[in-house]
């Protein structure tokens, strides 16, 4: 918030809300869902987002009970309050769902990417990519004359910030993992 209070949704210009006072904003919520681990369930619970108009920000899938036979997927969706709860409850009635864990509002919750940046350069700019890096704690897992490849594990907006300086620099490629998430505590 600036010295002006401007919040979400007024204008740059004018102090007056301009928001529909009916209107619910979107808002980001991370899923975990416990799922049997047998061929389709992925497709079922993906099917239940992409029927519906639902969008997808992230997806994590991999098994993690391999006795009992159970998967987790980890799901950051948008939407209005009444549609995450839709969400919810929609995927609860899949018959091969487990839990549903709505991460963002049960509490506090750690989640992380891996990600990893190719960038070309020479010279000046290379030797700028390597003090990012290292300012972001990032690891070369690769270099050649030409370019490096960094890894780096954090929150989503530090993968999204250590992209945005390294665009200028040369950025040619990146790979992310996709968010992973637990609670916090017992």
């Amino acid at each position: 918030m600036n010295a002006l209070n401007i919040q979400k949704g007024m204008s740059r210009h004018s102090a007056y809300d301009l928001r529909d006072p009916h209107a619910q904003l979107e808002e980001s919520h991370t899923l975990a869902v416990l799922v049997e681990n047998e061929p389709g369930v992925l497709a079922r619970v993906i099917g239940l987002f992409a029927g519906r108009g639902y969008n997808i920000d992230s997806l994590t899938v991999a098994e993690v009970d391999h006795t009992g036979h159970r998967s987790r997927i980890t799901v950051v969706t948008r939407g209005t309050p009444s549609v995450i709860e839709q969400i919810k409850a929609q995927l609860g009635r899949i018959v091969v769902v487990h839990e549903v864990h709505d991460l963002t509002v049960e509490g506090p919750s750690v989640e992380r990417e891996l990600g990893l940046f190719k960038v070309r350069g020479q010279g000046e700019k290379r030797v700028e990519a390597l003090r990012i890096a290292e300012i972001f704690r990032a690891n070369v897992v690769d270099s050649t004359l030409e370019s490096f490849v960094f890894e780096l594990v954090g929150p989503s907006s530090k993968l999204d910030a250590f992209a945005d300086l390294m665009r200028p620099l040369g950025l040619t490629d990146i790979a992310r993992t996709g968010v992973a998430a637990l609670s916090r505590g017992i």
